[in-house]
């Protein structure tokens, strides 16, 4: 029973930190409509997945990875508060940003 406990902390917990990350990321780009994050829990960590329109991955990053590193310790100081190891992953999709043919 406790560890079903447990597991249910930690998907919650998940669920904090992928709401503040969509929220955050949502704020810097021009198409906050096509922002995702997805939560893959492996072992005792969960790896957050990034994904913006092909057109805002560079404002995810940053001018030399400034942006990208900022949230990754944001979600560092969460991980301590929350005593559970997380990690970001900026997603980029090289198919989507080809054109479309018609």
């Amino acid at each position: 029973m406790i560890q079903a406990g447990n597991e249910t902390g930690k998907e919650s917990k998940a669920g904090e930190v992928q709401e503040l990350i969509t929220a955050i990321a949502k704020t810097l780009v021009d198409k906050p409509e096509e922002v995702t994050v997805e939560a893959h829990s492996q072992g005792d960590s969960t790896v957050l997945r990034l994904r913006v329109a092909p057109s805002d991955i560079g404002k995810v990053i940053g001018k030399q990875g400034r942006t990208a590193r900022s949230l990754r310790t944001i979600i560092s100081a969460a991980s301590m508060k929350l005593q559970h190891r997380f990690s970001l992953d900026i997603i980029e999709d090289k198919d989507a940003s080809a054109p479309a043919a018609e």
